[in-house]
C-alpha cells in the first residue's frame, strides 16, 4: 500500500517478537489492508479524514489513541515509523496561528503526552516533532493542522526504504494503538 510520500508500507508483525523479546498480539486487526478512503479533498470538514474522525463517521480504523477538550491524538495510517502519530485540534482550522489559546496549548501538552508514551512503549532513540503549514511545506491534509510526532531509531532508514521504495513495519497499527493508549498519562 503507498501513499502520497511514494512508500509502500510492508508490515512485519511476525519481527516483532525479535524485537521485543516475545510474542506479537494475536487478534489485532491489521489497518495495512485497509485502503485509502476515496473522499472529496479535505478543503472542507465534510471531506476531510479528521473531521470525520471528530464526527464519528470515519471508515479507517479507529486509530485514535487520547483524546482532549480541544484536542485528540491520532496514529498515522501511513506511519514512517511504529508510533508515528500526530496531535491535532478538533476544529477544522488550518494555521497555527489561527488556534485558540486554549488549543495552543493542549497542542502542546498532548504533544509532550505523546512523546511520554512512545518513549514509555517503544524507547526510541529520537523524535521528529513537527507541522508541515500549507502544500509547498509538505502537508498533504494541509487543510486540518496536525504536528507530527515521529518516534526515530538509529538505523531506521535501511536498504528497503532507500532502494525500494518500501518501509517495513514491525508492528500492526491495532497493536501499536493499544501501546499507546495504555501507557498514555492519565
Amino acid at each position: 500500500m503507498s501513499d502520497p510520500d511514494g512508500l509502500m508500507r510492508l508490515y512485519t508483525p511476525y519481527r516483532m517478537a525479535y524485537i521485543a523479546g516475545g510474542e506479537p498480539a494475536a487478534g489485532a486487526p491489521d489497518a495495512a489492508t485497509v485502503p485509502p478512503e476515496e473522499a472529496p479533498p479535505a478543503t472542507e470538514p465534510a471531506g476531510c479524514p479528521f473531521c470525520r474522525m471528530v464526527a464519528g463517521t470515519a471508515t479507517s480504523p479507529d486509530l485514535v489513541v487520547a483524546e482532549g477538550v480541544t484536542t485528540f491524538a491520532v496514529l498515522n495510517l501511513y506511519p514512517y515509523n511504529p508510533g508515528h502519530l500526530m496531535v491535532l485540534p478538533r476544529r477544522h482550522v488550518a494555521d497555527y496561528v489561527d488556534l485558540t489559546d486554549e488549543e495552543t496549548a493542549e497542542v502542546a501538552a498532548m504533544t509532550k503526552a505523546a512523546i511520554r508514551a512512545v518513549r514509555a512503549v517503544a524507547t526510541p532513540d529520537a523524535f521528529n516533532v513537527g507541522l508541515n503549514l500549507g502544500s509547498a511545506a509538505g502537508g498533504s491534509l494541509a487543510a486540518h493542522l496536525h504536528q507530527h510526532v515521529v518516534p526515530r531509531w538509529a538505523g531506521d532508514a535501511n536498504f528497503m526504504t532507500v532502494l525500494a521504495g518500501t518501509k517495513t513495519l514491525p508492528q500492526l497499527l491495532g497493536d501499536t494503538r493499544d501501546l499507546i493508549r495504555a501507557a498514555w498519562p492519565a
